[in-house]
């Protein structure tokens, strides 16, 4: 009898373990489900506060709502007001009408001018408009009868029927500002400019292929850099009457933006970029870039910008989520007293690093290791303390080098455009398109970051790639281009 009761207790003792195990197990998969849920609703229902908010209204907000440094001001103010004076200006005089030119005092009519009059400044929009330029060759015709010499035409592609002005502002107007081609015919048509979707694509193309050897020199010039940002995103192309998923992928320094169009996110893209090369490559944690960085290649930076992000997502399901919010938010503090005070990637701000910056990480590694068993491994702040605990080597590796930033956010701002054009024009028409846009993109976004205007930079570059030498092929790079000193051609 003793036997069968024990048999039976081990039986029920078992039980009771499964039963338990499996209770524990829903507990976690409900609790993952209404996690998801919770984001799902504020991602679609949200308000708009409810978005990541900027780290720097976050530390003002942390410090008092302390005002920006009065440096900062001023020197902003100071930069609009020299943008407008170097605005074209055109004076427009008024008179004083006929039947006001009587001293509103006494009558007289012996009013004599005061001065250079009273000064109104209006800001006005002149509307962009397209002529039909004639240019006349000069002929020379030797005494002989038998030798005719004619002075070139200028011709900025093969086709020579545009002129770089206007190449420049369709690859301008689609690459920098988002507008589409067929966009594009509706507002020439609307200046009296009549071109089809198909010819501004065919010259779009044309452009793209004349520029080519310039976007791939400065792809070459960021694979040579010691610390490259990289990221991706996704792109439409069409294919047999239906889209498919393909990538832009991004690589880019301090003063260089390269984008690459890949059929596929595989790491294949990082690879034949960066194979082979050395130095610091920043990014998230995607696997993709892992054959750029092992064994022996590019020391990868981690993100911080995306662990922010997944604590964030947790924190209505988890409010402890806002604890490492605030170890983040303390690090980005160190940075932007670093900022304030003139010093980013100084001996001072390394120094600032590794006291401040490694008190903070030391606090923020204990904190995850306390967590990382109290939460599903699927649950947003599970995901997130996992995400940050495997990446934990590659997030730290800021305090190595003060030039390295503690985020991504570079590369992420360079694929910005790119991601408004996919909203605007929907895909491309095939992976050759794609990789036409990309080679193009890149000019015009490493113009933006070097502060040189795109459209002047193609309309003159395009007329100098047919006789520049080519060894000297990075003066016409946009960080290193200087305009033609070459006066325009005789309009008489």
């Amino acid at each position: 009898m003793a036997t069968f009761d024990a048999t039976h207790q081990c039986e029920w003792r078992e039980r009771a373990e499964e039963l338990e195990r499996e209770n524990r197990a829903l507990k976690e998969r409900v609790g993952t489900i209404e996690s998801q849920l919770a984001l799902l609703q504020r991602t679609v229902f949200g308000r708009k506060s409810e978005k990541l908010p900027r780290v720097e209204d976050e530390l003002r907000k942390a410090s008092g709502n302390a005002p920006r440094p009065r440096e900062a001001t001023l020197k902003e103010r100071r930069l609009k007001r020299e943008a407008r004076e170097a605005l074209p200006e055109r004076l427009i005089h008024h008179r004083v009408p006929e039947e006001a030119r009587r001293c509103p005092s006494c009558g007289g009519m012996a009013l004599k001018p005061l001065g250079p009059g009273t000064r109104t400044e209006l800001f006005e929009h002149v509307p962009a408009h397209v002529e039909r330029q004639v240019h006349l060759q000069e002929t020379l015709a030797c005494p002989c009868g038998a030798g005719i010499v004619t002075a070139p035409a200028p011709k900025a592609i093969e086709q020579g029927k545009y002129g770089p002005g206007f190449l420049a502002h369709v690859v301008t107007a689609k690459c920098c500002d988002s507008i589409p081609l067929y966009r594009q015919a509706k507002a020439l048509a609307r200046a009296g400019v009549p071109v089809a979707r198909t010819t501004l694509c065919d010259v779009f193309h044309e452009v793209g292929w004349a520029t080519a050897p310039l976007a791939s020199r400065l792809l070459d010039l960021v694979r040579e850099s010691s610390r490259v940002n990289a990221d991706e995103t996704p792109q439409r192309v069409l294919d047999e009457g239906k889209t498919r998923r393909a990538y832009v992928w991004t690589f880019r320094t301090d003063e260089l933006i390269a984008y690459v169009h890949s059929a596929s996110r595989s790491g294949v893209t990082p690879l034949e970029v960066l194979g082979g090369t050395q130095g610091y490559l920043q990014v998230d944690g995607y696997t993709g870039y892992n054959r750029v960085t092992l064994p022996d290649g590019r020391v990868r930076v981690g993100c911080w910008a995306h662990v922010r992000r997944k604590f964030f997502d947790a924190l209505p399901t988890a409010p402890e989520s806002g604890t490492a919010l605030d170890f983040i938010l303390a690090l980005y503090g160190v940075e932007h007293a670093a900022r304030d005070s003139e010093t980013l990637g100084s001996p001072e701000h390394l120094h600032a690093r590794r006291t401040t910056s490694a008190r903070v990480l030391e606090q923020l590694a204990t904190w995850v290791d306390e967590q990382l068993p109290l939460h599903p491994p699927k649950s947003p702040l599970g995901m997130a303390l996992r995400y940050t605990k495997g990446q934990w080597s590659a997030l730290t590796r800021f305090l190595e080098d003060p030039s390295l930033p503690l985020d991504n956010n570079a590369a992420e701002r360079a694929l910005r455009g790119m991601a408004m054009g996919r909203k605007n024009y929907l895909f491309v028409g095939n992976d050759k398109a794609g990789q036409t846009l990309a080679g193009l993109a890149s000019l015009v976004a490493t113009c933006e970051a070097n502060g040189v205007n795109p459209e002047a930079y193609l309309a003159d570059v395009l007329m100098r790639l047919g006789s520049h030498p080519a060894a000297r092929l990075d003066e016409l790079l946009p960080h290193r281009w200087r305009p033609s000193s070459a006066s325009s051609p005789d309009s008489s």
